[in-house]
C-alpha cells in the first residue's frame, strides 16, 4: 500500500452575467466566475490535487480550455473523471481538504451542499471532504474582489 498526496491551486476572475459556482453550488453573488467551464474554482483545485497525487498532468491536459466540445462543462463532471482515473490507477481516494480565498461571497451557509456535491462526485462520505474559507485581508486581486482562489490537497492510497 502506498500513500500519495497532491496539491491543487486554481484562480478565476469575476465576470458579470455569469453564475458563481463553487463546489457545484450556485452561490448568490453580484458576479460569477469567468472560465471555459462553469469556472468552479474549488472543484478545479480539488481536481488538480487528485491528478497530482496520481502523478498525472494537470486539469488543462484532460480538459483543455480551447476544446469547444467541453465549453461550459460542469466541474463536478471533471471530478468524476478524476475519480475514474484514480480507479484506473488502482487508487482509493482517502480525503480532500480545501480552502477558498475570497473577500466575497460568504460561503459558510453553502458548505454542507458543496461537501455533498463533491462527495457524491468522488464517491466519498462528506466527512472525507474539508472545505474552509478565508479572506486575503483586502490585499492583492482577491482583496480587491477581482476573483476567487482555491487551494486543495488530496490523499490517496494505491492498493
Amino acid at each position: 500500500m502506498k500513500i500519495r498526496t497532491g496539491i491543487g491551486y486554481d484562480v478565476h476572475q469575476f465576470a458579470q452575467n455569469r453564475p458563481c459556482i463553487l463546489g457545484g453550488v450556485n452561490i448568490p453573488h453580484t458576479h460569477g466566475l469567468l472560465g471555459h467551464s462553469d469556472a468552479d474554482v474549488l472543484s478545479h483545485a480539488i481536481a488538480d490535487a487528485l491528478l497530482g497525487a496520481l502523478g498525472l498532468p494537470d486539469i488543462g491536459y484532460y480538459f483543455p480550455p480551447d476544446d469547444a466540445t467541453i465549453e461550459g462543462i460542469c466541474s463536478l463532471d471533471i471530478l468524476k473523471r478524476c475519480r475514474e482515473l484514480a480507479q484506473e490507477a488502482g487508487a482509493e481516494i482517502q480525503n480532500v481538504d480545501s480552502s477558498l480565498i475570497a473577500e466575497a461571497p460568504k460561503i459558510l451557509a453553502h458548505v454542507p451542499a458543496m461537501k455533498t456535491n463533491i462527495a457524491e462526485a468522488l464517491q466519498l462520505e462528506t466527512s472525507q471532504i474539508g472545505i474552509k474559507a478565508t479572506t486575503n485581508e483586502t490585499m492583492g486581486f482577491v482583496g480587491r474582489k477581482e476573483g476567487i482562489a482555491a487551494m486543495a490537497t488530496a490523499c490517496l492510497v494505491i492498493l
